[in-house]
């Protein structure tokens, strides 16, 4: 939650880019901060994976300043026509989240890509 709120999100936002279901109404967003778990659902579980691997590579791009993760996040980037990655996160859902990882970190493209290379080890 705390990542999301620094992202100045809105609840209404919030609910659309982990996928919540719809009973989650947008003003009981703020109880998961507090004491309520998220649902377990496969789609939210997925979304909050990639959150976090997209919060890890914006502590690797940005060490010494937290500031800058956050501001990286809203600025328009030319990699997504212009666009802010929080509004390609929101707006393209999970293919938007899988955009704005695979521009961070190298290595999930990667994987994405079936690249994953097969050693043996010599007889």
């Amino acid at each position: 939650m705390a990542l999301l709120e620094s992202w100045n999100l809105t609840a209404q936002d919030m609910k659309v880019l982990l996928q919540l279901p719809e009973s989650v109404k947008a003003r009981t967003i703020s109880r998961f901060r507090d004491e309520m778990a998220f649902p377990e659902d496969a789609n939210v579980d997925r979304r909050m994976a990639y959150l976090l691997r997209i919060d890890e590579a914006l502590g690797t791009y940005f060490p010494r300043n937290p500031d800058m993760r956050d501001l990286w996040v809203k600025r328009g980037n030319k990699q997504f026509g212009k666009r802010a990655p929080i509004a390609v996160m929101v707006e393209d859902g999970e293919s938007g989240l899988i955009s704005v990882l695979s521009h961070l970190d190298c290595t999930f493209a990667w994987d994405l890509t079936g690249s994953k290379s097969e050693y043996s080890t010599a007889k």
